[in-house]
């Protein structure tokens, strides 16, 4: 019979069972003995219900057919292998029916398309929608993950105060030469993932991650050495070698819970990048109440105390990236198409992953190190101004979570459509990006402003205290407004794969102007914390104009499209 000759009823109602390969061999069936092939025989054998139904001869297209004829015997006239076929078909209907099989329909991304390098069209209201719709959960993930120093703070404050001086002291040493290093290393996969998924290549947000968790945990060992012997280290640098260290203490066993750390970061990058921003949120939603749950059993409950609180820490750590990893492979399947499996690539083409890593350290480590300096400084004016410094960076962190949450959201989108070669997409986005961070500083502004006289009495009593903080939240409010729209540049820079810009205006900016400005201001000029405050926003406003002009004038957003594509090789 002709292949494009038109087919009978008869035919149709058989094509299901056509087949176009010669029938394989079948295996003998002993039904005496195999009772599931018994059984299979009658309750599947449907293909011999429909040629019972089927008058032979039959005519198709003209010519005569037979049982004998060698089309009729393409058909599956075997019971096992018919069986073995519907048994396929049924197994593919229940994986569809119970979700075991994911509908690639369902999946999120964040390209509004099919995730390849077909033009994406965008419009103002579906970037400010999408910008909500995970900005949200990213917030959620970072004041959670941020909350984990505050419930150890909070614990140790009830041991004692050589405790809590110990471990404030030990956060903020973690915090400088590990947690800011796993974390600028982990804006490189802002820029790789992203690109990788919006270009199609999903497999290379798999490879990319697999890279970066290697690189952290190479990175881990110098790290670990600086944690183990930072007793030594700090009792050098503090007069209170008590402090020094039971801090130096607190951070060897803290060390225990870094790898963890570091791979939930590099982790958060692989779900952020296809658009799945409530993995990490389910991860730290689970995660947050049992890290409560230990630092009370351990401290309060085994007397454990500073090593309670240690260890609390070091198991919620290791624990996220075991959550992850459960939502990824059990609750989103889907997500493996990105996961190409573990491969020797990983240990090749290091390359475009460190030159971008090596600038993101830099963003974030000048940033967190400038604080931290300025946060120092106070303690060289009065107890007062300290408590009131500690509040209002407390203040200041978890509001700057609304416009990094969102920052996040944008490199990582920016970097899908720069991926896809979109261009005409990507800077409709950021022109809708820039209204939207101009709004976001605006209401920080307005909040602060607002509520200076308020918000210091959630903290503290003290009244000499209160004035303080409610003097300087103004100065706050202006530096927020400011840091909302460096948090946006920052975010371009990523997206564009331009890390290296960001890290050597940080650079430049806070430890050539910002921080010097700051340090004046305080003391020569005696404004104290005001001053300190006016240094900060000085710089972070120098950041965001130069940072701007670079991307609106200076930046090839061709290239950048070119070297995403570059970098997926």
């Amino acid at each position: 019979m002709p292949r494009d000759a038109p087919l009978t009823a008869e035919v149709q109602l058989l094509a299901p069972l056509w087949s176009t390969q010669p029938t394989r061999p079948t295996r003998k069936l002993d039904l005496k003995h195999d009772k599931e092939a018994e059984h299979l025989e009658y309750e599947y054998d449907l293909s011999s219900l429909a040629l019972a139904f089927v008058p032979f001869p039959f005519t198709s297209g003209g010519a005569t057919y037979t049982m004998d004829a060698p089309e009729a015997r393409r058909f599956s006239t075997s019971t096992v292998e018919r069986v073995d076929l519907l048994r396929a078909h049924d197994n593919a209907a229940k994986q569809h029916q119970y979700g075991t099989v994911p509908d690639p329909a369902e999946i999120e991304s964040l390209l509004g398309g099919d995730g390849t390098m077909k033009p994406v069209e965008t419009t103002a209201g579906q970037e400010a929608r999408l910008l909500l719709r995970y900005s949200v959960p990213l917030m959620g993930t970072y004041l959670l993950q941020y909350s984990f120093s505050l419930v150890t703070i909070f614990v140790v404050g009830h041991i004692g105060t050589d405790e809590l001086g110990a471990v404030s002291l030990a956060i903020m040493t973690a915090n400088i030469t590990g947690l800011a290093i796993y974390e600028g290393l982990a804006t490189s996969l802002d820029t790789l993932c992203a690109q990788a998924y919006g270009s199609g290549k999903k497999t290379m947000v798999g490879l990319h991650l697999q890279r970066m968790i290697l690189f952290m945990l190479a990175v881990t060992v110098p790290i670990g050495a600086i944690w183990m012997c930072s007793g030594w280290i700090l009792a050098a640098l503090v007069p209170e070698k008590k402090l020094a260290h039971l801090a130096g203490y607190y951070l060897s066993l803290l060390l225990a819970g870094a790898p963890g750390y570091a791979i939930f970061e590099a982790g958060k990058r692989f779900t952020q990048a296809q658009g799945l921003f409530n993995a990490s949120l389910f991860v730290l939603l689970i995660a947050t109440p049992i890290n409560i749950a230990l630092n009370y059993v351990f401290v309060f409950v085994l007397n454990w105390d500073l090593t309670g609180a240690a260890l609390a820490t070091v198991i919620s750590n290791n624990l996220l990236p075991l959550l992850l990893w459960i939502y990824v492979y059990f609750l989103n399947p889907a997500s493996l198409e990105c996961w190409g499996g573990f491969t020797k690539a990983a240990f090749t083409n290091w390359g475009p992953m460190v030159k971008l890593a090596l600038p993101g350290i830099i963003m974030v480590e000048t940033e967190w190190l400038a604080f931290d300096i300025l946060t120092f400084s106070t303690s060289y004016i009065s107890t007062a101004h300290l408590a009131a410094q500690s509040i209002v960076m407390t203040l200041g962190v978890a509001i700057y979570h609304v416009p990094f949450s969102v920052g996040v959201a944008v490199s990582t989108r920016l970097g899908n459509l720069i991926g896809a070669g979109s261009l005409t997409a990507a800077r409709t986005a950021t022109k809708t990006y820039i209204l939207i961070f101009l709004v976001i500083g605006l209401f920080d502004f307005t909040f602060l402003t607002a509520f200076r006289n308020v918000l210091p009495k959630a903290f503290t009593s003290d009244p000499e205290v209160v004035k303080i903080v409610a003097t300087v939240l103004p100065l706050l409010a202006a530096f927020q407004f400011a840091d909302s729209t460096t948090a946006l540049v920052n975010a371009l820079l990523r997206g564009l794969g331009k890390q290296n810009i960001g890290g050597w205006c940080n650079l430049f900016v806070y430890y050539v102007i910002a921080v010097p400005l700051a340090l004046f201001l305080c003391f020569p000029k005696d404004l104290k914390l005001v001053g300190l405050w006016t240094g900060c926003a000085v710089g972070s406003s120098c950041i965001t104009i130069s940072e701007g002009i670079y991307i609106k004038f200076y930046s090839n957003w061709d290239k950048a499209v070119d070297d995403a594509r570059e970098r997926q090789e």
